[in-house]
């Protein structure tokens, strides 16, 4: 499978909402953002942003996105689909992921996976890795790696001015 990449800097915590805000509208069930980076690179806080964001867009209520740090996975109601939000830090393997019900939700949710290489070979082929990258000046460098028609979808996020 051909992959591409496109990428973005986002020089502040308002950068990293309005890119989710844009980011939003061009998701659709069954898309899997693996959130790659070490800790404190931005991805619970983009995490949250994104399903704000859904949210808004719905017409729905502002809502607490916890960091799913202790409860593995959170479920969050963002209108057309459901958008799950898991963290898989504290998971040793792949073993569990089938327990936390994530191989049905990679086709039947929106799936924002923190820790992806916990996945292991269960991380699904057509998924689309954001990869956070800390500058020295704090600012974020943000990477999408996917298939083809993933980045052809979502490229306009990247092209917009975050501020």
């Amino acid at each position: 499978m051909t992959r591409l990449t496109c990428s973005i800097l986002l020089p502040s915590q308002a950068a990293t909402d309005a890119f989710a805000g844009t980011m939003a509208p061009l998701l659709r069930v069954g898309d899997v953002l693996l959130l790659d980076g070490p800790v404190g690179a931005g991805k619970t806080a983009f995490a949250r942003a994104l399903i704000t964001a859904l949210r808004r867009q719905a017409g729905l209520p502002r809502e607490d996105v916890p960091s799913p740090t202790f409860t593995l996975v959170q479920t969050y109601d963002t209108g057309a689909f459901e958008t799950w939000h898991a963290d898989l830090y504290r998971l040793t393997g792949p073993d569990g992921i089938a327990e936390l019900g994530l191989d049905e939700a990679f086709s039947e949710a929106l799936c924002l996976i923190e820790w992806p290489d916990r996945l292991g070979p269960a991380a699904p082929p057509d998924a689309g890795r954001l990869i956070f990258t800390v500058n020295p000046d704090d600012s974020r460098n943000l990477a999408l790696v996917g298939p083809c028609a993933m980045i052809a979808r979502l490229a306009p996020a990247f092209a917009e001015n975050p501020e």
